[in-house]
């Protein structure tokens, strides 16, 4: 039986605690805050700690990627990561050599963790980089390098030392650019305030493509219709922000009514199943760079906030956010062409009312 949101909540609040509890115990307190600065020269070998496995998480870590190009352009980045999906999404960054993959589920496949583990202890790294501010496998994982410099934030929910320390800050929430925010501040660069946005770095090849698929969905279009914006709409969504027809179809009839000059297409979801009782043309797509060559061609996106919201604007679509139950300042799309609409306690017609506006 499935559990409530509440209960899940509940036991992912006891996990968190039991692992603070034993981290403080095998490798103390939380680290101090570093008065030395990063070294800018003499990195040459770079591993990212990164445990989160959701499709979001996993692309909400490409900002720091170009971070680290920028930053130390000659040096070979490895990534460590329980996305299933990572060396689909970071494979054509130039500076990235190995993605090694943790089990998605933690430790219920130890003989994968461990073979992970052993293939990541290998190298020895000039920097590691525990990119979490509350999880501990992220930093168990940091210890377990072998690496000259640790790089990891200092907070009450973090235990074991690292050579250079960061507080969490209260002033970044957005979850793209907090590790932006671990480097620069242990580098010393606190004048910067641009964040680099996500991408996945879609190649030529692949958005002419993406263009082909995207003109042949178009076909079964009115021919009227045919020289309008081309919207994407995204319905799906998992948990308590899932929202049924009875909130999509008044918010869509509202927006074709406010916005004739664009024409809408669905994005079906992974299960194959139009959620918006197949009214518009629509694409299915289960390959993940594929989908976001289709949506590097449309003239916008919108959707609740999801992992193919991340996609999107990872694929350099405009992308319009909308927020019903997550926190926007975590969660919602930055960059230019880039928009959050909050929606908590709107109606649908309302709603379409801001993405008109923002379209």
């Amino acid at each position: 039986m499935a559990r409530s949101p509440h209960e899940a909540f509940d036991l992912d609040h006891l996990r968190r605690r039991v692992a603070r509890g034993l981290m403080r115990l095998l490798f103390g307190k939380a680290a101090e805050p570093s008065g030395e600065p990063l070294p800018r020269r003499g990195i040459h070998r770079i591993l990212v700690c990164h445990i989160s496995h959701t499709l979001g998480n996993a692309l909400l870590l490409t900002p720091l990627i170009r971070e680290l190009e920028a930053t130390y352009p000659g040096a070979q980045i490895d990534i460590v990561t329980r996305s299933q999906v990572g060396r689909e999404l970071y494979g054509h960054y130039d500076r990235i050599s190995e993605v090694f993959r943790m089990p998605a589920h933690g430790f219920g496949h130890p003989r994968q963790w461990l073979r992970a583990l052993r293939s990541m202890r290998k190298a020895h790294y000039d920097l590691a980089i525990d990119v979490d501010p509350q999880s501990q496998t992220g930093r168990l994982l940091l210890l377990k390098a072998r690496a000259t410099w640790t790089l990891g934030f200092s907070g009450p929910k973090k235990s074991g030392s690292v050579t250079h320390a960061v507080v969490v800050p209260e002033h970044v929430q957005n979850k793209g650019q907090r590790p932006v925010y671990l480097l620069r501040q242990a580098l010393g660069d606190h004048a910067k305030a641009d964040y680099p946005v996500p991408d996945i770095r879609l190649d030529e090849t692949e958005l002419a493509r993406g263009r082909r698929v995207l003109d042949r969905v178009l076909a079964t279009a009115p021919a009227d219709a045919r020289h309008r914006k081309t919207i994407g709409v995204f319905a799906n969504a998992t948990g308590p922000k899932l929202l049924g027809t009875g909130w999509w179809n008044p918010l869509l009839a509202t927006l074709e009514q406010l916005r004739p000059d664009c024409q809408l297409v669905e994005i079906v979801p992974m299960n194959g199943r139009s959620m918006l009782d197949s009214r518009y043309p629509s694409y299915f797509s289960t390959d993940l760079r594929q989908l976001g060559a289709v949506l590097a061609n449309l003239d916008g996106y919108l959707s609740l906030d999801c992992g193919i919201m991340h996609l999107a604007c990872a694929s350099r679509v405009p992308t319009l956010g909308i927020f019903t139950t997550t926190r926007a300042d975590e969660w919602g799309p930055y960059g230019p062409g880039n928009h959050v609409i909050h929606a908590y306690e709107l109606a649908p017609e309302a709603v379409a009312r801001e993405l008109a506006a923002r379209l």
